[in-house]
């Protein structure tokens, strides 16, 4: 099983970056556009998991404590540098609640033998990706034109704003990887 950990989007919000993705998907038509459907804030990719252990991680994760922390979702990004865009994202700002969240996360799963993140948490919501979609910066980064126009376009417009939520869970989901792209299956709910 493929799995990972993350916070869904309030529906309104969702409706509000659907309408805007609509209007700018025609800018980067080469790139691979994430369905609005399958929109999270990813806390921790936990990656292949076998699933003899999933109660063990469920679990585990039921002791996980946290508290609801107001997420602003507003402007937009390249990963890893505008020039050698591969990842189009809107950002997301919030308090230390969604951060100490994350940590605690990572905590708890690490004592399961999963990998501790290396890098600090950094929330975002993935929009669209052109060649392999890895942010990471190597040194054969070259000037990539898959997302020129959309920059071009997004940097005529004001920066958009989709609205703020506080959410009461987290959930795992397991994800199925298909031709037509990835398919996100909502596991269980925890508590915040």
């Amino acid at each position: 099983m493929r799995l990972f950990l993350a916070l869904d989007i309030d529906p309104l919000i969702r409706g509000r970056i659907a309408q805007f993705m609509d209007g700018v998907r025609g800018f980067a038509p080469d790139a691979r556009w994430v369905s609005a459907e399958s929109l999270h804030i990813t806390l921790k990719f936990i990656g292949e998991w076998p699933g003899e252990r999933l109660q063990e991680l469920k679990r585990a994760l039921a002791g996980v404590r946290g508290q609801p922390a107001e997420i602003t979702f507003s402007g937009t990004g390249f990963f890893p540098t505008p020039k050698s865009a591969r990842v189009f994202w809107i950002g997301i700002q919030a308090g230390p609640e969604l951060a100490s969240l994350a940590g605690a996360v990572d905590a708890t799963t690490s004592v399961l033998g999963i990998e501790k993140e290396q890098r600090p948490f950094a929330p975002h919501l993935t929009l669209a990706r052109t060649g392999s979609g890895r942010p990471r910066r190597v040194s054969s980064d070259r000037a990539n034109s898959s997302f020129g126009r959309l920059q071009e376009k997004l940097a005529a417009m004001p920066a958009p704003a989709f609205g703020t939520m506080s959410p009461h869970e987290f959930l795992l989901y397991e994800s199925k990887l298909l031709p037509k792209g990835a398919e996100y299956t909502k596991l269980q709910s925890f508590p915040l």
